[in-house]
This record gives C-alpha cells, structure tokens and sequence, in this order.
C-alpha cells in the first residue's frame, strides 16, 4: 500500500531515529569525556568515533523530512539516561542500547516503511539498523576487555599502537609509557582493533 508521507506513521518513526542518534550522539560524547577523566585515551576515542557516526546517522534521517520542511512532527518515545560512574558500565549499557536500535526498533521502522511505500527509507533504516549491531558488537568487546582486565594485556602476543604518535610495540602487553612520545598506558590499543590499519587500505 502506498499512504501519503504528511499522514505516515513512518515520518513519526524517522523524527523519532533523528531523536534517539541525537541523543546516542551526546551520550557518547559524554561517556568520552568520562573517559578522558578517567585517563582511558582509547575509550575516549571509541565513544567518540561511535558519536560522530551517529551525528551521520541522525542527518540521513533528518534529510529523508526534507519534504515536510517547515512543519513540525510531534512524537513519544523513551529515552535511556545512561549515567554511570563506571566505563564497564557505559560500554555495556550503549552496547544494549545499539542492540535494541538495530532490532526491534530500527528492523520494525524499515519494515513499516516498505508497507507504506517508502522503499528508499526503509533501505536506510535497514542499513543503519546493521551498523548499529555492529556499534554493539564494539562496546561489548571494550567492555568484555575492561572486565576481564585485558584492556593492555593480553594472553598471547600482540601488536600495540599508540594513539597520540603512533608507535608500534609488539608484546604481551602495552608499554606502561610509550618509549617515543611518553603519553601513559591509556593511548595504546591492539593494532587489529584500529578503525583503519594498513590491512584495510
């Protein structure tokens, strides 16, 4: 069936998407800040490689409204306050937050919208829902890290890179300072586990 977008339940569902990655976006910049209290360069750093793709995310929902510009859509929806005084805890809870975007609620709006006609959003709903899993996937594996306390150790040999200049150390574990920039433990993470490493060019 095809329905009217001004009369849709799938232009409520995008202004609610373009709500939550707002928010997720905050969240996440706020965790980054924690993070940087709490001396941890890498999570800092995924919080906030995370908040600028849900920035993007939030603008392809945002732009799919362009016919209605200049009315305004009133929505519901919860929203989580993810205010925790530990990283396993802000890790785990975007990571269940990333997990329930991607299904029920980003699966359920793709779906909808492909019933009302809408097959361009429902494709952009399904897309991100994927990307939000793997959103998950990443705060659950820093998480996991964090627990065990294998965040700079690990069981076998690893190659580790500083953040900050770059360096390379290869090891058990990341160097308590790094040997070339002197920035502490908390700017090393697994070469394997950069968004972009030489293997990827």
């Amino acid at each position: 069936m095809s329905i009217d977008f001004q009369h849709s339940e799938t232009r409520e569902n995008l202004m609610r998407a373009f709500a939550g990655e707002s928010q997720a976006r905050n969240r996440y910049t706020f965790a980054a800040e924690e993070a940087k209290r709490q001396k941890l360069p890498v999570i800092e750093r995924l919080f906030t490689f995370t908040a600028n793709q849900e920035k993007e995310h939030a603008e392809i929902f945002y732009n799919h409204l362009k016919p209605l510009a200049g009315t305004t859509i009133e929505i519901d929806g919860g929203y989580p306050i993810d205010l925790y005084p530990t990283m396993e805890e802000l890790l785990k809870t975007a990571q269940h937050n990333e997990y329930k975007e991607n299904d029920p609620i980003y699966k359920a709006f793709g779906d909808k919208a492909a019933e009302e006609g809408f097959p361009a959003i429902a494709s952009s709903f399904y897309a991100i829902a994927a990307i939000e899993k793997i959103h998950g996937d990443r705060f659950g594996t820093f998480a996991r890290l964090l627990e065990e306390q294998k965040l700079f150790s690990s069981d076998k040999q690893e190659a580790w890179i500083c953040l900050n200049c770059g360096h390379i150390h290869t090891g058990p574990m990341a160097p308590a300072v790094c040997p070339v920039c002197h920035k502490e433990q908390g700017f090393f993470v697994r070469l394997s586990m950069m968004p972009v490493t030489l293997q990827s060019l």
